[in-house]
């Protein structure tokens, strides 16, 4: 087994070199940066508190996307997350397209808006998915499916639809 090295340097050069995905995966599922920005954060932690033996960069990766997932379930079933209520925030995008594409996508169940998020963007495989969710390709493949049908719906504007 390849271990990487463990000290604070190289520790620090994975986390700028992650940070952008975590990030990204946190606000897909939250929905909210500074939610997302607490996930980072302890994520991020965890990391560095971490003593464990990762074989390859890709490890790190792969255990970066699970527990950022695993937080923000913990989040999800939080019994202070239940007892709030979601601020509004102003974004702006250069095309109206990617406006529209943008809420679509938070507008689906998390399920399928994070595969949605992992596949388009951060350009991982069905393969890759799988393994990082811990769940089998031909789900992937299916929430992958579901999810972009129901973009489709909600793109078309379709108001019949419910989630």
């Amino acid at each position: 087994m390849h271990k990487t090295p463990a000290d604070s340097s190289f520790k620090h050069a994975m986390v700028e070199k992650y940070f952008d995905t975590v990030y990204r995966l946190a606000l897909a599922r939250l929905q909210e940066s500074h939610r997302a920005d607490d996930i980072v954060q302890d994520v991020f932690l965890k990391y560095i508190k971490s003593d464990k033996a990762f074989e390859s960069e890709e490890h790190i990766k792969a255990w970066l996307i699970r527990v950022t997932i695993n937080c923000t379930k913990s989040f999800f079933t939080s019994s202070w997350h239940k007892k709030t209520v979601p601020l509004t925030e102003e974004l702006t995008f250069e095309i109206p397209e990617q406006e529209d594409i943008y809420f679509a996508v938070s507008k689906l169940p998390t399920k399928y808006r994070t595969v949605i998020h992992l596949f388009y963007y951060e350009d991982l495989s069905v393969k890759e998915i799988s393994r990082y969710l811990g769940a089998k390709e031909t789900t992937v493949k299916s929430q992958l499916h579901r999810g972009r049908e129901m973009l489709r719906k909600i793109l078309e504007g379709r108001a019949d639809i419910e989630f």
